[in-house]
């Protein structure tokens, strides 16, 4: 395909992804993170084949940035996830020190 082809997709998927997400609710927002991260640890494996592979410099380039930015959204995905599953589980009592006997 053409670069400006690619580029164009690339922006339109960029705009519609952002418009997806933007309306999601937040009760539907633990599961649908659960899911991105599964999809990110696929785009994590995919940037690690491209770069084991690359025989360009530009090409390893993109990966290895690709590699980079898909394991810090892999990593806020589940620390998003993590303490959203927190603010669901409620307070834990703890047993009061030093009381009566």
């Amino acid at each position: 395909m053409e670069p400006m082809s690619l580029l164009s997709i690339f922006v339109l998927s960029v705009f519609i992804g952002f418009e997806v997400v933007s309306k999601v609710s937040s009760t539907l927002h633990t599961p649908l993170m659960s899911g991105a991260n599964a999809i990110h640890g696929i785009i994590l494996v995919g940037a690690i084949v491209v770069a084991g592979q690359a025989d360009n410099v530009g090409i390893l380039i993109f990966a290895l940035v690709a590699v980079l930015l898909s394991t810090i959204n892999l990593v806020g995905g589940f620390v998003v996830t993590d303490r959203m599953l927190e603010m669901f589980a409620g307070r834990k009592t703890t047993a009061p020190q030093g009381g009566k006997r």
